[in-house]
């Protein structure tokens, strides 16, 4: 599977955007790798694409955002898919 284009910061929207509904399969590889406690340079570099030793504050950067939305999916943004 190719790397989707993605922004450096995921949607902090108060519902599920289109960004959301194109990277949910990024959120869903971000939380098995949380879950599974893998090392974040790791999960940024396959997931991503990026080098975190490159440049450090960007990659983690886009790891944090991208995990905090995948988490709001979770709590929150899934009641969207809920709807009639």
């Amino acid at each position: 599977m190719g790397i989707t284009a993605f922004d450096d910061h995921a949607p902090d929207a108060p519902h599920v955007t289109p960004y959301d509904e194109r990277h949910h399969h990024t959120y869903w590889r971000l939380l098995d790798a949380a879950e599974e406690k893998a090392d974040w340079q790791e999960a940024v570099r396959i997931i991503f694409g990026l080098d975190p030793a490159a440049d450090p504050d960007r990659a983690k950067a886009v790891y944090d955002s991208h995990l905090a939305r995948a988490r709001w999916m979770c709590e929150s943004g899934y009641r969207h898919y809920l709807r009639p």
